[in-house]
C-alpha cells in the first residue's frame, strides 16, 4: 500500500526541522540530548490548536507538558499524577499551568444531556463543577458565554485539586511552587490569567491539608 501524502508530509517536516535546528547551531541536539530542565509543567487540552510553546513562546526543553480532555486534573488519574511527581520531584519545576480554552468541545459537551461514548465518563467531572455553580451559569442567558464562563470556572477547580495533592503539599514544605490558572482565546491568541495563584496548603480549606 503507498504512503498516503498528509502522512509523507510530516516526515517531510521533520526532516526540515532537523535541518534547519542544525543549521542555527550544529550541536542544538547534543545539548538536548543530555537533559531537561523546565521552570514550567503545562497542564493542558489535548485540543491540536492549543499548543503549549507555541502560544508561550517557549523553546524546546522549557515546558514539560500534560495533555488531556478539557485539561483536567483528577485524583484518580494516574497518568497524570505520574506526570505531575515528575515535574515535581524530579525537574523540580517552579510554575504549573492549568491552562484550558475558550470554545473547548469537552466544556461543552459536558454542558448538553447528549451522551458521546467512554469520554462521558470523564466528562462527569466537568459536570461536577457546572453543578456546583449551576445558579451562576444559569443565569447567564447566551450559551457562548455561559460556556466561557464554565471554562474559566473548570479551570479554577483544576488548580484547586493540584493544591490537594500530596505531591504538591509536600512541596511546599521544602521550596516554592506556584500553581496558576489560565485561559487561551481561541480567537485572538491571547492568555487569560484568571488570578488563582496557590502557593501554599493554607490557601485550602484545612480539611485538604495533608499531615506530613
Amino acid at each position: 500500500m503507498e504512503t498516503n501524502e498528509s502522512y509523507k508530509r510530516l516526515l517531510d517536516g521533520n526532516r526540515k526541522y532537523a535541518l534547519s535546528k542544525k543549521f542555527d547551531d550544529p550541536d542544538y541536539f547534543k545539548k538536548m540530548a543530555i537533559s531537561q530542565t523546565p521552570e514550567y509543567l503545562w497542564i493542558g487540552c489535548s485540543d491540536s490548536r492549543v499548543p503549549a510553546n507555541e502560544v508561550t513562546g517557549t523553546q524546546a526543553g522549557e515546558m514539560f507538558v500534560h495533555r488531556n480532555i478539557a485539561n483536567l486534573v483528577v485524583h484518580t488519574d494516574l497518568n497524570l499524577l505520574s506526570v505531575l511527581e515528575y515535574a515535581v520531584e524530579i525537574l523540580h519545576v517552579k510554575q504549573i499551568i492549568v491552562c484550558g480554552h475558550y470554545g473547548c468541545g469537552g466544556v461543552r459537551a459536558a454542558m448538553s444531556n447528549d451522551t458521546f461514548g467512554f469520554v462521558d465518563n470523564w466528562l462527569r467531572n466537568i459536570k461536577e463543577v457546572y453543578n456546583k455553580h449551576h445558579q451562576e451559569l444559569e443565569a447567564i442567558i447566551d450559551t457562548d458565554k455561559r460556556a466561557d464562563r464554565l471554562t474559566e470556572l473548570n479551570v479554577i477547580e483544576q488548580v484547586r485539586n493540584l493544591a490537594k495533592t500530596k505531591i504538591i503539599q509536600k512541596a511546599w514544605q521544602n521550596r516554592t511552587l506556584q500553581v496558576h490558572g489560565w485561559v487561551y482565546g481561541m480567537d485572538n491568541g491571547f492568555i487569560k490569567e484568571l488570578n488563582t495563584l496557590y502557593d501554599e496548603a493554607e490557601d485550602l480549606e484545612p480539611i485538604y491539608r495533608y499531615k506530613l
